[in-house]
């Protein structure tokens, strides 16, 4: 977490414009160009795929002081859409390959973030391989300490391990 609030604070030492999202509201879609990487300094937004079924598969859930689509630096085009959970607020950062390469401080501290991301992203696929409802419910809770986000955003949850919000809802009445 030390190496994630470092490298959010050196990237917002670069941050130029700030955006106020409403709940709901897009910041990109899928295949729009990659032009900035964005912080986010209040809220939670959620990048989110839709699936052929309707569903949609959040891929991550940022919330304040953490840095959003780190994954897409590197790329030309995003490759999901990124959609304001709650009211948020979101610093553009216009980040390039060679700001990097000059600066090592800034990809040393971007290393040590990707590090983290790559650490979660093996824990939620862990959630992911679980079977039943009742173990990715139980997997979720452990690895976030039992603690639950508001009752409103519940279903932001059930998103995060690829499971119905109805289902959700009941394995938690359930193990209550």
């Amino acid at each position: 977490m030390v190496a994630q609030v470092r490298c959010f604070e050196r990237f917002l030492e670069l941050a130029e414009r700030e955006r106020s999202l409403p709940a709901g509201s897009v910041l990109f879609r899928m295949d729009d160009p990659v032009l900035s990487l964005f912080l986010v300094t209040a809220g939670e937004l959620r990048l989110v795929r839709a699936l052929p079924d309707g569903f949609q598969l959040t891929l991550q859930r940022a919330g304040s002081t953490s840095i959003l689509a780190e994954a897409s630096l590197f790329a030309d085009r995003y490759h999901c859409d990124a959609l304001a959970a709650e009211a948020s607020m979101v610093r553009a950062v216009p980040i390039t390959r060679a700001v990097l390469e000059s600066d090592r401080a800034l990809a040393s501290a971007l290393l040590r973030h990707l590090a983290g991301e790559v650490h979660r992203t093996r824990t939620r696929a862990e959630i992911l391989s679980l079977k039943s409802v009742a173990a990715r419910v139980s997997a979720w809770m452990a690895c976030n300490g039992g603690v639950l986000p508001p009752k409103g955003r519940w279903h932001h949850v059930a998103s995060e391990i690829a499971v119905t919000p109805e289902a959700f809802y009941r394995e938690l009445a359930r193990q209550r």
